[in-house]
């Protein structure tokens, strides 16, 4: 059964108010980032257990931790650390009992030639090579998703990876030379649409990798760029969407999520409802 959830990351409230309102909105799960006082560092295991109880206490599940970060995968400065802080919170998730983390995939690199090219002078006279392969993007991005991978198979967390750039084919393709079951999807539909693909047609390619799903709704301006409002207020087929979802199998979390508005509450709280419409319908 799909479940409706709402992203705490729209609120930027204390961790206790913010699942209270999602419990009066009668949300089944919450996603949130974990950082602040939610970081890895900060929560102790009691911390994390104490998390869970007050979770049952007001009949919610944690759908999926987010993983922020300042860099992609796919830079090579100071790699390595941001790699440890992603298995940090796929550990937290664990703990948490949410088994998935999400983090933003960056677009797929383009491999450099391996044979070495010839060196070049720049307009100030400095000598110019060629990128390190071992900073190139594609190779640092590879690194990261296999050790994320392995990581996630050994703690039995999947890693959700935010796409959207790409083209759903593209991300497939790329996705099955990795020897793990952990690289999975978070799949947004308003940054698939955002990037000029058809949002049915990428859930419907993506559908077997796709475990969590961000609700956000965007609308297309004027000048051509798509600005983000409330749902069911913009370009998006939500009643089509749901529909794509139930006929491929999804059961797991829709949380509704708002990254810009001045009213995040009553946006939340109409999105849960006009999704309800949809999914309850099919239940």
């Amino acid at each position: 059964m799909i479940r409706l959830g709402v992203s705490l990351v729209s609120l930027n409230w204390p961790f206790r108010r913010a699942i209270e309102e999602a419990a009066r909105m009668a949300a089944a799960g919450v996603h949130f980032d974990a950082e602040g006082d939610l970081s890895p560092d900060r929560l102790s295991q009691s911390g994390r257990r104490e998390i869970r109880a007050l979770m049952r206490s007001l009949n919610l599940e944690i759908a999926a931790v987010g993983c922020p970060l300042r860099r992609g995968l796919d830079v090579a400065t100071d790699l390595q650390p941001r790699i440890e802080r992603v298995k940090k919170i796929m550990s937290l998730s664990h703990d948490l009992g949410a088994r998935i983390t999400v983090v933003d995939m960056p677009p797929i690199p383009q491999d450099q030639p391996e044979e070495p090219a010839l060196p070049q002078l720049s307009a100030g006279g400095l000598l110019l090579g060629r990128m390190p392969r071992y900073e190139q993007p594609s190779v640092c991005l590879r690194e990261a998703l296999t050790d994320l991978g392995a990581y996630g198979d050994r703690i039995g967390v999947m890693l959700a990876l935010n796409a959207g750039i790409d083209t759903p084919d593209e991300l497939t393709d790329y996705l099955a030379t990795f020897n793990t079951g952990a690289l999975q999807v978070n799949f947004d539909a308003a940054s698939y649409l955002s990037h000029g693909h058809d949002p049915l047609l990428a859930l419907a390619k993506l559908s077997s990798r796709t475990v969590h799903v961000h609700a956000r709704e965007v609308r297309r301006g004027a000048s051509g760029q798509y600005v983000e409002v409330p749902l069911g207020a913009g370009d998006l087929d939500w009643m089509s969407f749901t529909a794509v979802l139930d006929a491929t199998g999804y059961r797991g979390f829709i949380t509704v999520k708002r990254t810009d508005g001045t009213n995040p509450i009553n946006d939340l709280r109409q999105g849960l409802e006009l999704l309800r419409r949809f999914v309850r319908s099919r239940e």
